[in-house]
């Protein structure tokens, strides 16, 4: 084999695995927006029990977040990953933007290691606070745990004056739940790898003359407005959508420093990956296994050699055959803890200037 064909199948080889990667990511972004339409489906089946539609008619924005993880055996993590609807200008629900939500309590019954969250804002004020970066419950907005039923009152808060309401569903059970201190952030790179070969910008507006919105963020916006009463924009009319120029400028999603540290989340991330090791065959436990650099103190691993571990963690996630295991929590709180450490470490070498290399030749050239 010639050096030029060598380094031909090496450049293939690396464009396929790129392209895998990125369809893996694209399949990970599309299941959130599936699975938030099948939360809000769930929590709206029963009027009696569910979020009061007159309450969502009002509403500015709504976030989903599905499966949200709850940690605690070393650090107490809690993060999950989800999707916020905002209302343009003539109250019409636009795309779904990603978000992260991490930190905070959630009213966690005993034995629960993974709830449902529905955040309702009712206030413009509050969305534009999310979309400007780093928005903490409590905080930066008035919180409360929301009412639910046809007729329901808002408890204490008879008048519905929070600016969030407030939602938690684990076990079939639904009820409003305080979530302050939690923090919420959207995340520009799901949304970039969501409508990446859509026509559409990063926030979900057209960028082509024909954009196609993806065919689940077209079913979640038919949900919510089912639901809210309101008037849907069709899909061909994307182009009527308008999102704040904030909603633009944004820094990359990650957890709050204050809250959770990298340190924290990495000896979260071990524990868990040994909880899910303990019910692995040999074979499955080296496919799915970590650096050894996230079980030991001192360095933190290179985030290009986790995202290939989060690689391998997508294309399981992404196969019905695998469900048995990927619907565990214990294998559901790894690949969460995995994705949010991986973007921590990123955003702090981005932040620090940081750059990674190979290590340098083995003898260094002449100095003239």
């Amino acid at each position: 084999m010639t050096r030029h064909t060598s380094v031909a199948l090496a450049a293939l080889t690396l464009s396929l695995l790129t392209a895998h990667s990125a369809l893996a990511q694209q399949g990970r972004e599309d299941l959130i927006v599936r699975q938030s339409t099948g939360v809000l489906n769930e929590i709206m089946a029963i009027p009696a029990s569910g979020i009061p539609q007159s309450m969502l008619a009002k509403a500015e924005g709504v976030v989903i977040i599905p499966n949200m993880i709850k940690g605690g055996f070393v650090v107490g993590v809690r993060h999950g990953r989800g999707v916020v609807l905002i209302r343009d200008e003539n109250r019409a629900w636009q795309p779904p933007q990603f978000v992260t939500m991490t930190g905070g309590s959630v009213g966690w019954q005993a034995g629960i290691q993974a709830t449902d969250v529905v955040l309702v804002f009712m206030t413009r004020n509050s969305i534009q606070g999310l979309l400007n970066g780093k928005f903490t419950i409590g905080v930066d907005a008035a919180a409360a745990a929301g009412p639910v039923g046809r007729n329901a009152s808002a408890g204490t808060d008879l008048t519905l004056k929070s600016e969030i309401y407030s939602y938690s569903r684990s076990r079939g059970l639904f009820v409003g739940a305080s979530v302050d201190g939690s923090s919420l952030q959207i995340d520009p790179a799901a949304n970039r790898n969501y409508y990446a070969s859509t026509g559409l910008t990063p926030t979900g507006q057209p960028a082509t003359i024909t954009p196609v919105l993806p065919a689940s963020a077209a079913e979640l916006l038919t949900t919510l407005t089912k639901y809210s009463d309101n008037v849907l924009v069709e899909p061909q009319q994307v182009g009527a959508y308008e999102v704040p120029q904030q909603a633009v400028e944004l820094n990359p999603a990650m957890p709050p420093q204050s809250s959770i540290s990298v340190d924290q989340l990495r000896m979260e991330l071990a524990a868990a990956s040994n909880r899910l090791g303990s019910m692995l065959d040999d074979q499955w436990k080296a496919y799915l296994g970590l650096p050894k650099q996230i079980y030991e103190q001192g360095p933190h691993p290179n985030p290009q050699i986790l995202q290939a571990c989060i690689a391998r963690y997508d294309q399981v996630a992404g196969n019905a055959n695998y469900a048995q295991l990927t619907q565990r929590p214990d294998f559901q709180h790894v690949h969460g803890l995995l994705i949010t450490y991986t973007d921590a470490l990123s955003a702090m070498a981005a932040e620090n200037g940081a750059i990674k290399l190979p290590p340098p030749p083995m003898q260094a050239p002449a100095q003239p």
